[in-house]
C-alpha cells in the first residue's frame, strides 16, 4: 500500500484549531478516531483505544479540510506550462518576453497573468507582431477577460482586431480552445495540479471550468485521479444538455468504473452565469463611469430579463445557480434576479456592493463567494479605476456583519489556489510592506477558517483533516500565509504527506 493510498484509523495527539474547536475545553491534545470516511469519535489523547492505521500528529494544530470555492481548473493546472507575464510592466516589454517563450507542442506560444490597466503603453497589433513574428502568440490578462493576440494567432482562430485585444465572451472563447486543444495532456495536468492542492491542505474545490465538465471528471477519475472533492458548474450553453442528462446540484456524478476510493468525490454543481465584466478589462458593471472614459460603465454582459430566466430555468430543474458580478450595478441585477426567480446559489466576487445590498445576501439566503486575494492584487488598480466609485470595494466584514454567508477562493489561475493565502489576505488585507488595505474590512482567524471549509472536527462529520505546523489562531501575517501542512486527509486517506 502506498503512501497516498494510506487509510487512516486513528488521528493520535492532534490540537484542534479550525470549526470543532468550540466542543473543547481546552487545547490539550485530543485522538480523533475514524471510520468509514468519517469521525467516529474524538476524546483525549489517550482515552480511546487507538484503532487502524495511527497517525501521530505529536501536538500538530488539525483544522477542517480545507475548500476553494472558485477555479478554474485546466486554466489553472495549464498556466504552469506557460509563460507568466505579471511582473511585466508594459506592452512592450510582455511582448519582448514572449519573443522569447517556448513554443508549446501545438504550435502556439502562450503566455499569461499580464495587468495592462496601468502600464503606461497601450497593447497594439504592431507591436506584438515586431516582437513575436509568424509563431501565434497568445497573452492571457489575469482576469482572463481579454486576450492579446499577434496576427498569426488572430488568423489561426479566425478572428479580426485592429489592436489585436479580444474581449470578454471573445476571449473567453480563445481560452476554451487553449484548453481543449489535448484533453488527455490537461488530465495529466490537472492530476499533477490536485496533488500540489493536496500540499495546501485542499480537499474540495468548486470548478469554473467553461467546459462540459459532467462527462471531463469522471474520465479522470476513472483515470486514478482522487485527490480532492470536486463541484463541477454547467454554463449557459449547456443548460438544455443538463437538463435533458437529469443533472441536478449536489448529486454524485460518476459511472460503474469509478474506483471505490473516489465514490461521491464528484458532484454537480452550480449554473455559472457571468453577467458583467472585470476592473482590469474596464468592463465591470459600475455606478459610475472609469475615469477618463465618462461614457464607460462597464458592460452587463446579461440582461436582467434574461438573468432572471436562467436562473427560473435552472431552479427549476433542482440545479442552484453561481452568478459573476463584480461591479455594483451587476451585484444589484444578480440580487434582483434571484428574488423574482426563486433561485439559490452565490454570487460570485462581489467586489463591489452598494451598501443597500449588503443585507440583501442574507436575506435571500445567498451566499458570497469571495476571492480575499483580489482585493490585495486589485489594491492599486482599484485605488485608481474605482475611486470616484460610492460603493463598497471587495467587503468582507461588511458583509459578515449584514449577516451574509461567505466562501473563499482563489479564482486561480488569476491567484494563487492556495488556502492559506486567502485567509491571510482576508485576517491582515496587505501582502507587502503597506499597511492593511481597507482595514475595516478585516476578518478574524476563526472567521477566515469558517468560510474556508465545508465541514467541521466533530463526530458524524467527514473525516477531511489538514495537519498544521502550528497554530493558525496565533500566527504572523507571513506565516499564516505560508502555514506549513504536514499532512492531509481526503474521508480519512491520506492525500498529502511531508
Amino acid at each position: 500500500m502506498t503512501e497516498r493510498e494510506t487509510v487512516i484509523g486513528t488521528v493520535r495527539a492532534v490540537r484542534i484549531a479550525g470549526p470543532g474547536r468550540e466542543f473543547l475545553m481546552d487545547d490539550e491534545p485530543v485522538d480523533i478516531v475514524l471510520e468509514d470516511g468519517r469521525i467516529a469519535d474524538i476524546a483525549p489523547t489517550g482515552a480511546l483505544r487507538a484503532q487502524g492505521e495511527v497517525l501521530d500528529a505529536e501536538g500538530a494544530w488539525a483544522v477542517p479540510g480545507l475548500w476553494d470555492n472558485h477555479v478554474h481548473t485546466v486554466q489553472w493546472a495549464l498556466a504552469a506550462e506557460r509563460l507568466a507575464l505579471g511582473a511585466a510592466g508594459s506592452a512592450a516589454e510582455a511582448a519582448q518576453l514572449m519573443s522569447a517563450a517556448a513554443v508549446l507542442p501545438d504550435g502556439r506560444r502562450v503566455g499569461s497573468g499580464f495587468r495592462d490597466a496601468l502600464w503606461p503603453d497601450a497593447p497594439t497589433l504592431a507591436l506584438l507582431d515586431r516582437e513575436t513574428g509568424v509563431v501565434p502568440t497568445y497573452l492571457i490578462n489575469a482576469d482572463v477577460h481579454s486576450v492579446w493576440l499577434n496576427s498569426a494567432a488572430l488568423a489561426r482562430e479566425g478572428f479580426r482586431s485592429a489592436d489585436g485585444m479580444l474581449r470578454e465572451e471573445d476571449a473567453f472563447e480563445i481560452s476554451r480552445r487553449l484548453n481543449a486543444a489535448d484533453p488527455v495532456h490537461s488530465d495529466v495536468a490537472v492530476q499533477a495540479a490536485g496533488d500540489r492542492a493536496a500540499m495546501r491542505g485542499v480537499t474540495g474545490l468548486v470548478d469554473f471550468d467553461m467546459a462540459w465538465n459532467a462527462d471531463a471528471w469522471p474520465r479522470r477519475v476513472g483515470a486514478g485521479f482522487a485527490a480532492h472533492r470536486v463541484e463541477f458548474a454547467i454554463y449557459p450553453f449547456d443548460l438544455e444538455r443538463a437538463i435533458s442528462a437529469g443533472l441536478q446540484t449536489g448529486e454524485p456524478q460518476e459511472d460503474p468504473t469509478t474506483p471505490e476510493t473516489a465514490r461521491g468525490l464528484v458532484r454537480v454543481g452550480s449554473l455559472k452565469v457571468i453577467t458583467d465584466g472585470s476592473l482590469g478589462t474596464r468592463t465591470a458593471a459600475c455606478s459610475h463611469a472609469y475615469p477618463g472614459d465618462p461614457q464607460n460603465f462597464g458592460m452587463l454582459t446579461v440582461p436582467p430579463e434574461e438573468l432572471v430566466d436562467l436562473l427560473t430555468r435552472a431552479a427549476g430543474a433542482g440545479l442552484s445557480a453561481a452568478v459573476h458580478a463584480i461591479g455594483d450595478r451587476a451585484t444589484t441585477s444578480a440580487l434582483d434576479a434571484f428574488t423574482v426567480s426563486g433561485a439559490v446559489g452565490t454570487i460570485e466576487h462581489v467586489q463591489l456592493v452598494r451598501h443597500a445590498d449588503l443585507a440583501r445576501f442574507a436575506r435571500l439566503g445567498i451566499i458570497a463567494s469571495v476571492q480575499p486575494q483580489h482585493a490585495l492584487d486589485d489594491r492599486d488598480l482599484a485605488a485608481t479605476l474605482w475611486a470616484g466609485q460610492t460603493a463598497i470595494g471587495y467587503p468582507l466584514a461588511s458583509l459578515r456583519n449584514a449577516g451574509a454567508d461567505l466562501r473563499f477562493g482563489s479564482d486561480a489561475p488569476v491567484a494563487d489556489l492556495d488556502p492559506w493565502q486567502a485567509i491571510g489576505a482576508a485576517v491582515h488585507r496587505t501582502d507587502d510592506d503597506r499597511g492593511p488595505w481597507h482595514p475595516e474590512e478585516t476578518l478574524t482567524v476563526d472567521q477566515a477558517l469558517e468560510a474556508s471549509v465545508r465541514s467541521a472536527l466533530r463526530p458524524g462529520e467527514p473525516a477531511d483533516i489538514v495537519l498544521c505546523a502550528s497554530d493558525p489562531r496565533s500566527a504572523g501575517a507571513e506565516d499564516l500565509r505560508t502555514m506549513p501542512v504536514i499532512a492531509t486527509l481526503l474521508a480519512g486517506r491520506v492525500t498529502h504527506a511531508s
